[in-house]
């Protein structure tokens, strides 16, 4: 939530996934800010393990070898309402509820020719067209925007939604989103170019960065306590 109802308190930042979409324009970003910040962010890291090589592979592996970054993944939930926009007549929220939203989610785990490729394929499709469907490229790029600290690029592994309360016409009030994710390393985007690759190993070695700057400063801060604990 922006405030935390104290009158001293610092302004909360949302977080946000951002699609890098490639369209006719350049790369167009369809900015999904949360309207609630999570309560709870589920992250996991699963490293490769040595010992669990196939059988038919020969010679062993040294047991410290890691031969890319661990498979690292994020879960979370995310609560869309509708409320306050409709107390303000929103004219979106009136007629859809948070049926925008849950569009702009979904995008996510789509196929995209771009905003407008998308816009006109859909479009052929209605009028008859099939042929239109079956030439769409991959899925465009997201990134995880989790304050400054936490910019990860990503791909949505799962998408579940929850729609608890409903408009006359029955488009969703109220709904609860729950999101599986996979951070995508550098080495995923060795064989793509353009810019939303490129953006995309930025971010990524920007938060890696951090990250190893942050743990040089833990590790400094106790060095003191580190020689107590070894015996020579």
């Amino acid at each position: 939530m922006p405030e935390t109802g104290l009158s001293r308190s610092p302004k909360i930042q949302k977080g946000a996934l951002v699609q890098l979409i490639e369209d006719l324009v350049g790369v167009v970003p369809n900015v999904i800010p949360f309207q609630y910040n999570p309560e709870k962010l589920s992250h996991s890291l699963t490293p490769w393990n040595p010992f669990e090589v196939d059988q038919t592979q020969r010679g062993a592996q040294a047991p410290t070898v890691q031969p890319f970054d661990p498979k690292e993944t994020f879960t979370l939930n995310l609560e869309l309402d509708a409320t306050d926009d409709l107390e303000d007549g929103d004219p979106v929220a009136t007629v859809t509820g948070v049926s925008d939203r849950l569009a702009a989610l979904k995008k996510l785990t789509l196929p995209s020719a771009g905003l407008i490729g998308d816009l006109v394929q859909s479009a052929q499709a209605l009028a008859g067209n099939a042929s239109a469907q079956a030439q769409r490229p991959t899925v465009p790029v997201v990134l995880l925007v989790w304050g400054p600290g936490r910019i990860l690029p990503v791909r949505v592994t799962s998408f579940s939604v929850d729609e608890t309360l409903f408009s006359p016409t029955l488009y969703p009030i109220q709904a609860s989103v729950s999101l599986g994710l996979e951070v995508l390393t550098p080495d995923v985007f060795k064989c793509q170019s353009g810019v939303a690759a490129e953006l995309a190993v930025a971010a990524y070695n920007f938060t890696k960065l951090q990250e190893d700057a942050l743990a040089v400063a833990h590790i400094a801060r106790n060095v003191d306590a580190i020689r107590g604990l070894l015996p020579f």
